[in-house]
């Protein structure tokens, strides 16, 4: 029993959630050496392979897996949105999730939180015990509440994301570096809180590994120069978890979880540029690199990654697709989808699929008609800029977010990961702490 159990004179099941933007289960599972602590969990408790969403950007992937929703009930498809009714974009922060989340729904059963650099949640909320909201945060002022974290946050050389332009850089030594002291900084930072013990819930989010991921992944496929750098960044991560399993009173269950995994990145994959090629979309002017800038020809369109939306009258603001002619259009779009080979001659999609198969709720309004979940080597980007190919094999990033390869383990013997995905998270939180919610509250399932 925790500290503030025994001040507080009740046994109120805790719970410590630890989250790793782009940890990959299958690496987990090839290196039991480098991941001893997540191997230990999975031993003594469980621990397995979850599916992530559709799409599995992380953006999007963050808001399910902190509500048990889909898309069509977070509101959030993407690092880039559409307003309703309109061509202009946005990009989704924390008062754009329009459900509860796992945080909220404890707080209003009584329970304390902590959470710390949870991507899509600036600005943070005054509602929780203390928060620092993640990527996307302008700066370490605006991001950090109260002002005693902000303070210590600021003293210790805590850093909200790492520099991803230094991945690009041939020479990845400073941007290893780099992207260390951002991990070792957030891991004292989080056992600096675990140790207060004053929280029920805490969640803490590294975000490092994806990062670390997309430029190197391709080292640790292809055995490259830095495959071992690679991995000594992960032993570190999981070194870091140990300590904090370590510091955990024994009343608090610790979940460690990822919202999608990794493989390799062959090919960026510039899907405007082809819809172009196709006689699918047109634009006003030649010197395009937004949505705004398409023309009344138009009939498709795309966003990151691999959203493909119709231009539908009606909907679209200069619509030509009719309404009667919707289910029509799709099917030739779908098809066109799925006969589409990449330069090696290999299918670009795995499967593509339906707005109505994966997006349920009452947003779904700038849900995408078809979702393509690509094969492997294919990233698929907007690119409403001009290029000169669909394809580029050239960019400085090597690893891309493989929608199968999503982790859970879970320090608790009556846990079952089997046939999971990232929309049991929170449910599966939430029984660990003891907080009740309806039968249909959420689109996952408890794995207790």
């Amino acid at each position: 029993m925790g500290l503030f159990d025994r001040l507080r004179g009740n046994d109120t099941p805790r719970v410590a959630f630890i989250g790793i933007d782009g940890l990959s289960y299958r690496a987990v599972a090839d290196n039991p050496e480098t991941f001893p602590t997540l191997s230990a969990i999975a031993d003594d408790g469980e621990g397995g392979r979850i599916d992530s969403i559709v799409p599995a950007e992380s953006s999007a992937c963050w808001p399910t897996l902190t509500t048990g929703k889909n898309p069509g009930e977070t509101g959030v498809y993407g690092f880039q949105d559409r307003e309703v009714g309109s061509y202009d974009t946005y990009v989704p922060m924390g008062r754009d999730v329009q459900i509860p989340r796992v945080w909220d729904r404890a707080t209003d059963a009584g329970l304390d939180a902590t959470v710390m650099n949870v991507p899509v949640t600036f600005p943070p909320q005054r509602t929780v015990q203390r928060m620092v909201s993640g990527y996307l945060s302008p700066d370490l002022d605006a991001a950090a509440h109260p002002e005693e974290l902000r303070e210590y946050l600021t003293d210790s050389d805590y850093r909200l994301s790492v520099n991803a332009k230094l991945g690009h850089k041939q020479d990845k030594t400073a941007f290893l570096e780099h992207a260390r002291a951002t991990l070792d900084a957030r891991a004292a930072a989080f056992e600096r809180y675990v140790e207060r013990d004053d929280w029920d819930l805490f969640v803490g989010v590294f975000t490092a590994p994806d990062r670390v991921n997309h430029f190197l992944w391709g080292d640790y496929e292809d055995r490259g120069p830095y495959r071992d750098e690679l991995l000594s960044f992960h032993a570190a991560l999981d070194e870091h978890i140990g300590s904090i399993r370590e510091a955990l009173p024994s009343d608090v269950t610790l979940v460690v979880g990822s919202t999608h995994g990794f493989r390799r990145l062959r090919h960026d994959v510039y899907c405007n540029e082809w819809l172009e090629r196709e006689g699918w979309l047109s634009y006003a002017d030649e010197d395009h690199d937004a949505l705004a800038d398409i023309d009344d020809e138009t009939r498709a369109y795309s966003l990151v990654p691999g959203r493909f939306y119709l231009n539908v009258k009606g909907r679209e603001p200069d619509g030509v697709v009719p309404e009667s002619e919707y289910d029509e259009t799709r099917a030739e779009l779908r098809e066109a989808l799925e006969s589409w080979t990449g330069p090696d001659g290999n299918p670009v999609a795995d499967r593509v699929v339906d707005r109505e198969t994966v997006f349920r709720g009452d947003h779904d309004a700038i849900a995408p008609d078809l979702v393509v979940l690509p094969n492997d080597g294919f990233d698929l980007k907007s690119g409403f800029r001009p290029h000169d190919g669909v394809f580029d094999s050239d960019g400085p990033r090597t690893g891309m977010h493989a929608f199968d390869d999503a982790a859970l383990f879970v320090d608790h013997p009556d846990v079952t990961v089997e046939d999971a995905d990232l929309l049991d998270v929170a449910p599966t939180l939430l029984r660990l702490l003891d907080v009740d919610y309806g039968r249909t509250d959420f689109d996952g399932a408890s794995l207790v």
